[in-house]
């Protein structure tokens, strides 16, 4: 579309169009192409129309941060890799979300910054690191044991990933965001 279309579509003040426009063109969500519009050609028929269309596919944003694709991910692979060798999927979902873990540990180089990066939100307390948010809510809220399970081999995994020593995964309290936390170890 154009920005007068997108102008006239949304009510909006040409300069504000404007601003946003370009501010999603340079932030990657909007490509532009310039060309004619209407059914005249040649010399006299007017500048080319700056055109704006998505840049990507899909935009997905979630407040809180919600990890629902990384979680359909685990889940299809354990799938798979229980049909593939007849392992149950609960222990094959288990290995995979730990081997995930490990690379999210390892590509983050230390654990609260893997956690903060994959939506847990994790919090320091007295004990060591409490997760303020669960990325899979909806999904533990009806499936605990295999999402919970899920989830506590991903935390160990990043540990492990990040080489973190210091931290051991355990339940979470009662009312607690998400059903594990990180505490620091006694060894």
């Amino acid at each position: 579309m154009s920005r007068d279309q997108l102008i006239r579509m949304l009510n909006l003040a040409p300069s504000t169009a404007t601003f946003h426009l370009e501010r999603m063109v340079r932030d990657g969500l909007l490509e532009t192409e310039s060309r004619k519009l209407g059914p005249k050609t040649g010399p006299g028929s007017g500048r080319p129309t700056k055109l704006f269309k998505p840049a990507v596919d899909e935009v997905h944003v979630s407040f809180p941060a919600r990890e629902y694709e990384l979680a359909g991910r685990l889940l299809a692979s354990a799938i798979q890799t229980s049909i593939q060798t007849g392992e149950p999927v609960e222990e094959a979902l288990q290995a995979v979300a730990y081997a995930e873990g490990q690379k999210l540990g390892l590509l983050a180089g230390n654990v609260k910054k893997a956690l903060a990066d994959n939506g847990f939100e994790p919090e320091a307390d007295a004990q060591g690191l409490v997760m303020a948010n669960c990325p899979f809510h909806r999904l533990a809220k009806d499936n605990s044991r295999l999402v919970c399970g899920l989830n506590a081999a991903l935390l160990q995994g990043t540990l492990d990933g990040c080489d973190d020593k210091l931290h051991q995964v355990a339940p979470a309290p009662e009312g607690s965001a998400c059903c594990a936390r990180l505490t620091s170890s006694t060894d």
